[in-house]
C-alpha cells in the first residue's frame, strides 16, 4: 500500500457539489491517496500529524491550483495524423477528402496516433477519455489504443465505431472504408467480454459507437443497442446533428431528422450520449432532457469547421447532461482540454440570432449574453458532465472513495500573474495552461511538467517517421 499527501495545496477545487459549480473550494489545503483512491481532504487544518507522518511520500502543493482530472468525452486519436488538412471546406468535403487516407493507416500508425493524442490529453489535464475510433483499416483493431492507454496510463472508455454503409449503399464514406455489420457486432461483443471492466475505478471499459446516420444502416444502429444493454454498463456513443447537411440527408432517406431517427433506432436513454447536437429544436432538446440523453460540446471544432454554436446554455437549463470533448485531431487540429473549457465558456457568449435583441433600427449590436455560461460551469462539464456522460461516479472530483485522479497547476507563472482573487476561474479564462502534475489511477504521470511514462522525444520522432511512411 502506498500513499501520498498533497499538502498546503493553495486553492483546492474539489467538485464535490450536486450542481453545476466546484462544490468546496479550499485554501491552504490537502488530499490524501491511497493507493489508487482518495482517502481524505479538507483544510490543512484538520489533517492530523499522523496523517502527515504516515505518508510515505508527501509534495508540497503551496503554489497550486489542485482540481479533478478532466474527461474528455468525444475524440478520434487517428486523425493527428492528418493535421491541417482540408482547411477551409464544408464537413461533407472535408470527410470525402480524408477517407481515402486513413484508408491507409495500419496498426502501427494507430499506435503511434494514440500515444501522441493522449500525450497532449494528459499534458493539458485530461485523465479519463474515450475515443471514438471508427474506421479500421487493414491490420488495425481497437486492442492498440487499449494498450497504449495502459501504457500511458491514461483511464480509457474505448469506443468500437463502425462505418457499414458505403457509397454504393447510399452512405457517405467509400466502400473501401466500410465493414460488414456482422463482423462490426462480433468483434464489439469480443472487445466487451476481454476489457470491459464494471469495478469501481476501472481503468477500460468498452462503449458500441456506429458512426453516423450518414454512414450505417438503421440495422446496425439497432443490433448495436442490443447487444449494449445486452451486457452490465456498455453504453451508447454516435455523432447527431453536427452538420445541416446531416439533417437534409436524415429527412431524405428515413422522412425524419435526426434525432426523430436516433429514437426510431432505440437510441434515446441514459446510456446514450451524442457528439455536438448542434442542430437541435426546441422539442429535440426536451427528448434529451426527458430521456437523460447526454451529449458532449466540441467548440473547438465546431468553430474550425464552421458548424455552427450548440445550444449548451439552453440544454443545461433543460436538464440535459453536457460534458466536453476535443474532438478530432483533424477537426481541431489539436487535443486540449484547457482549450475546450475556455472556449466552451466563451463561445456560449457569442450571440447568434437566438440572442440578437430587438433595437429601433432593427436586429444590430452584440446583443449577447455575457453570463451566458461561467467557468465553473465550463469546468464541471469538464468533470462531473463528463464522468455522468461515461456512466460513472467514481472520477470527476475530489472526495474520499474516489478514484485518485486530480491535476495541480502551477500559479507562479507568466499566465497566471494577477489571478490571486480566482485562481480557478484563471485556469479556464487565462490559459490554456499545462499541467505541472497529474495523478491516475493514484500514479504520478506528470510531474513537474515532464511526463514520467513516456519518452516524448522518442514518441515525437515516431510520429513523423509514421508520417513519412502513410503519405509515402
Amino acid at each position: 500500500m502506498s500513499t501520498t499527501l498533497l499538502k498546503h495545496i493553495s486553492h483546492l477545487a474539489t467538485f464535490d457539489g450536486a450542481h453545476r459549480d466546484a462544490g468546496t473550494e479550499i485554501s491552504d489545503g490537502y488530499v490524501l491517496l491511497r493507493d489508487n483512491v482518495i482517502t481524505a481532504c479538507g483544510p490543512m487544518t484538520e489533517c492530523s500529524d499522523a496523517t502527515c507522518r504516515a505518508a510515505e511520500r508527501v509534495l508540497d502543493m503551496s503554489d497550486h491550483v489542485v482540481m479533478p482530472g478532466m474527461v474528455n468525452t468525444h475524440h478520434h486519436f487517428y486523425q493527428n495524423l492528418t493535421r491541417v488538412m482540408v482547411q477551409d471546406d464544408a464537413l461533407f468535403v472535408w470527410l470525402k477528402t480524408l477517407y481515402p487516407i486513413w484508408a491507409r493507416l495500419d496498426d502501427r500508425a494507430m499506435a503511434t496516433a494514440s500515444r501522441m493524442a493522449m500525450a497532449e490529453l494528459i499534458m493539458s489535464g485530461c485523465t479519463t477519455s474515450s475515443d471514438h475510433q471508427y474506421i479500421m483499416p487493414n491490420d488495425c483493431t481497437l486492442d492498440t489504443p487499449i494498450r497504449v492507454a495502459r501504457e500511458m496510463g491514461l483511464r480509457f472508455h474505448a469506443a468500437r465505431g463502425a462505418m457499414s454503409r458505403g457509397e454504393s449503399k447510399g452512405g457517405l464514406p467509400p466502400d473501401s472504408c466500410v465493414e460488414e455489420e456482422e463482423d462490426i457486432l462480433k468483434d464489439a461483443e469480443r472487445l466487451i467480454n476481454r476489457y470491459h471492466d464494471m469495478s469501481d475505478h476501472a481503468m477500460t471499459r468498452i462503449v458500441l459507437a456506429p458512426c453516423s446516420a450518414f454512414s450505417v444502416t438503421q440495422g446496425l444502429m439497432k443490433d448495436a443497442a442490443a447487444l449494449a444493454r445486452s451486457h452490465e454498463g456498455v453504453r451508447l456513443h454516435s455523432h447527431i446533428a453536427e452538420v445541416l447537411s446531416e439533417e437534409e440527408y436524415c429527412l431524405a432517406t428515413y422522412g425524419m431528422r435526426s434525432v426523430a431517427y436516433a429514437e426510431s433506432c432505440d437510441w434515446l436513454g441514459p446510456d446514450v450520449w451524442f457528439a455536438h447536437a448542434i442542430f437541435l429544436n426546441d422539442a429535440e432538446i426536451r427528448a434529451f432532457a426527458e430521456s437523460g440523453t447526454g451529449a458532449t460540446f466540441c467548440p473547438s471544432a465546431h468553430m474550425r469547421c464552421g458548424l455552427g454554436i450548440m445550444r449548451a446554455r439552453e440544454m443545461l437549463d433543460a436538464g440535459v447532461t453536457i460534458g466536453l470533448g476535443v474532438d478530432g485531431s483533424a477537426s481541431n487540429d489539436t487535443s486540449n482540454m484547457f482549450s475546450e473549457v475556455r472556449f466552451a465558456q466563451f463561445l456560449q457568449r457569442v450571440a447568434p440570432d437566438r440572442y440578437l435583441s430587438e433595437t429601433p433600427g432593427g436586429r444590430g449590436g452584440f446583443g449577447g449574453t455575457p453570463g451566458a455560461l461561467s467557468a465553473r460551469e465550463a469546468l464541471w462539464m469538464a468533470t462531473r458532465g463528463g464522468a455522468k456522460l461515461l456512466g460513472r461516479d467514481d472520477i470527476g472530483q475530489i472526495a474520499p472513495g474516489k478514484s485518485a485522479d486530480l491535476i495541480a497547476v502551477k500559479r507562479t507563472r507568466l499566465g497566471m500573474a494577477g489571478t490571486q482573487r480566482d485562481p480557478l476561474a484563471a485556469l479556464v479564462m487565462c490559459g490554456p495552461f499545462d499541467v505541472d502534475y497529474s495523478f491516475i489511477n493514484g500514479q504520478p504521470v506528470v510531474e513537474k511538467g515532464t511526463f514520467t511514462r513516456l519518452d516524448l522525444d522518442a514518441a515525437l520522432s515516431d510520429h513523423a517517421a509514421t508520417m513519412d511512411r502513410i503519405y509515402a
